[in-house]
């Protein structure tokens, strides 16, 4: 997409990457994670366990990033193909998980 303003132009790639579209993916399960904080009465400080269940392509993306998840949410650790603790399922872009909280 390209607009011109007299002797300026201003180009714009709108084209999703790979990178893009995981990035996206990656900070839903932040939102998610932290929703589920929310929802489960742990304070501020508290430091979880995350638990994510039911979908290959999720798990792979978390593992991937897993380091920066852990690090916003304050988790202790990710364990995957288990649920524990306050559970819920969701659907991020399409892809249905569930995730755990503890």
């Amino acid at each position: 997409m390209t607009v011109q303003d007299g002797d300026l132009s201003i180009a714009l790639e709108t084209k999703l990457t790979p990178e893009l579209i995981e990035e996206g993916f990656v900070r839903e399960l932040i939102s998610k994670i932290q929703t589920m904080r929310k929802e489960n009465g742990f304070e501020v400080t508290d430091r979880i366990k995350i638990f994510l269940s039911g979908n290959s392509k999720l798990a792979e993306i978390s593992k991937r990033h897993e380091s920066e998840i852990s690090k916003i949410v304050l988790g202790d650790s990710i364990e995957y193909d288990k649920l524990d603790g306050f559970t819920k399922e969701w659907n991020i872009n399409g892809e249905t998980v569930s995730i755990g909280v503890k």
